[in-house]
């Protein structure tokens, strides 16, 4: 089998709409579309209804036919003596026998089914969809170790110190079908990613032969597609000789492919001139690009390594008033989780209903979440979510919320001082890798608003989640897990104006549940007697 051939960034305010499926970006998304297939439920149950009726109709005429063969037609010559019998006989093979197997209604309830199919295919995920959402299964794989025998059976599971552990346990879970893992592996190959298809395949050539080889209509994929892409992805892993044993596998279900034949004398060709060699154990690719993959990946797994409060006296929580006498009667409970970088966690910040209303507000406006290229925005696969923008009007809950964090902070967070509020939902194994707030070129998109860098950033969590979805801060070595309803609280620049590079962060990927942040960014102008610039050029 030949392979197929193919030939830091800053989120910004703008946002782009693309034609492609954008289903597996957002769990907003992946809900209505829970609603699409009950309606597709509904138009199969009408189908069902009406081809039942149909085969009534159709079990009768069988039943008046074996009828007439059994009594009438005993003897043919006596029956065809009568010339009622041989009429009805000849009527009912010119014409009755065509109505039944050109049955108009049969082809009136199937199209009826497809029509309304078609009514909701613009609300069905896209061919991008799918693949996107097999990407989001095998980075929770990654970034959580989570083994993929343990995931087909719907648990969430990695080995730790020789024996299984669980990761996490949802509220509702399902287990994968041998199409399921194909549909995964097969992505996986078409990337040439062949350390994740070997481990999907595998699985599903397990489930495949559990089943035999009965076919199932709505399935994509058979054994012997599994099989298929497995042995080749063996081949290219090094492990020539399970690679031959698959394609013998494979020539005992279709014996006469040529293609597979060629590639057995290809594997006897090799395995005959090397020296005899164990096969590779299977080893994840390196990262190019993220060089901080590793640190990222243990602070997403264990929720950080950064001193807890009795270790480090300087750490600590208090009822905080800001001196402000907007919370004089109602401090808020502030936990400072790290000095450098200065990071804060305010608890209860938002409420549940206004969490709620914030949502509800921002799901119409929902779109693709985009990364700064330059001087331009676009789409990356590093930043898995939908976001929208809010404007604050006299007396809103944007306008509340802005003065809530002006109180917080003592920060001028009017517009153009402080962006918009940025709401975004994370879809299937939704992340954003790690990356900066604040601009670290000076051709970015952040200086369009020629009020200077961002200088802090206010991050609330509008929604818990039952695992994964961590705040990691990699060169300060810790993570801050979602607390619902609490917002986060830092600093981007150092005071003389350059970005403070422990800033470095990432969304890590949402395990379980449906995760909602809103995004508050301060920048630097307007804040002049808010925060001043210190007499130490250093600091």
């Amino acid at each position: 089998m030949k392979a197929p051939l193919r030939v830091f960034c800053l989120c910004f305010f703008l946002v782009i709409d693309l034609a492609g499926g954008e289903m597996y970006t957002s769990l907003q998304n992946v809900k209505q579309a829970i609603h699409v297939e009950r309606k597709l439920i509904d138009y199969l149950r009408t189908y069902i209804d009406n081809e039942m009726e149909r085969l009534e109709d159709i079990k009768r005429f069988y039943a008046k036919v074996s009828d007439l063969h059994a009594v009438l037609y005993k003897g043919p010559a006596a029956a065809a003596a009568n010339p009622l019998v041989a009429f009805t006989l000849v009527k009912r093979l010119h014409s009755e026998w065509l109505n039944v197997v050109y049955s108009n209604e049969a082809q009136e309830n199937t199209q009826t089914l497809r029509s309304k199919y078609e009514e909701e295919e613009a609300g069905l995920p896209k061919v991008e969809d799918l693949r996107g959402a097999a990407r989001g299964l095998m980075r929770l794989q990654d970034v959580y170790s989570l083994q993929v025998s343990s995931l087909v059976k719907g648990r969430f599971q990695r080995v730790s110190n020789g024996g299984v552990i669980d990761v996490c346990s949802p509220a509702v879970s399902v287990s994968l079908s041998g199409d399921d893992c194909f549909l995964v592996g097969k992505v996986a190959y078409e990337q040439e990613d062949f350390y994740h298809s070997v481990q999907w395949l595998e699985e599903s050539v397990r489930l495949f032969r559990g089943v035999g080889r009965q076919w199932i209509p709505e399935n994509e994929g058979t054994l012997e597609d599994a099989l298929d892409h497995l042995a080749f992805s063996h081949f290219k892993t090094g492990n020539v000789s399970y690679a031959l044993s698959l394609s013998h596998e494979l020539l005992h279900h279709d014996p006469m492919n040529g293609r597979v034949l060629q590639n057995v004398e290809k594997y006897e060709k090799l395995l005959g001139s090397a020296a005899p060699s164990r096969a590779r154990s299977l080893k994840r690719p390196g990262s190019s690009y993220l060089r901080t993959r590793d640190t990222y990946e243990r602070l997403c797994l264990t929720q950080g390594s950064q001193p807890t409060h009795f270790e480090n006296p300087r750490l600590f929580c208090d009822h905080f008033t800001n001196n402000s006498p907007a919370l004089l009667l109602q401090p808020v409970r502030r936990e400072v989780l790290s000095l450098q970088p200065h990071v804060v966690l305010y608890h209860d910040f938002i409420t549940g209903a206004e969490a709620e209303d914030i949502k509800k507000l921002a799901q119409p406006g929902l779109k693709r979440s985009v990364v700064a290229a330059g001087e331009k925005q676009e789409t990356a696969d590093y930043r898995i979510s939908k976001s929208a923008w809010l404007k604050g009007s006299e007396g809103s809950i944007i306008e509340r919320l802005d003065g809530r964090i002006s109180a917080l902070t003592g920060l001028n967070v009017k517009h153009p001082y402080g962006e918009f509020l940025q709401v975004v939902n994370y879809g299937i194994g939704g992340h954003y890798e790690p990356h900066f707030d604040h601009a670290t070129s000076p051709s970015s998109p952040v200086f369009k608003l020629k009020t200077g860098n961002r200088v802090a950033t206010f991050m609330i969590y509008l929604s818990p989640v039952e695992a994964g979805g961590s705040t990691a801060f990699i060169h300060a070595n810790f993570s801050v897990p979602v607390v619902e309803n609490a917002a986060i609280f830092w600093w981007n620049l150092h005071r003389n104006g350059q970005g403070d590079e422990d800033t470095l962060h990432a969304g890590c990927p949402v395990l379980i549940g449906d995760k909602w942040v809103a995004n508050k960014w301060i920048h630097e102008y307007g804040q002049e007697f808010q925060r001043c610039c210190s007499l130490n050029p250093e600091e």
